[in-house]
């Protein structure tokens, strides 16, 4: 479910909770600069406090330094990754 939730979020049926943080990560992921407070509603509508917000950002965050850092550094993929393939 993981890897067919990253290929196509869109279709994976989640609850209103995990959906709207996963909506929240891939904006963070893939559009930063365009942030605002209002992107966090969706997560405070959906019954998450504050540190729950905090977590999902700070978590989105570490895995998108570490990755880069990877990327930078040319550190090879682990053998199970490369049977999947790119989205």
């Amino acid at each position: 479910m993981v890897v067919e939730l990253i290929r196509n979020p869109g279709e994976v049926e989640l609850s209103p909770r995990h959906r709207a943080l996963v909506n929240y990560a891939i904006k963070l992921t893939r559009e930063p600069a365009r942030m605002q407070e209002s992107d966090l509603q969706p997560m405070r509508d959906a019954g998450l406090d504050d540190r729950a917000i905090l977590d999902t950002n700070m978590i989105c965050g570490y895995f998108a330094f570490v990755n880069r850092l990877a990327d930078g550094l040319g550190v090879p993929l682990e053998d199970y990754w490369k049977d999947e393939p790119n989205p």
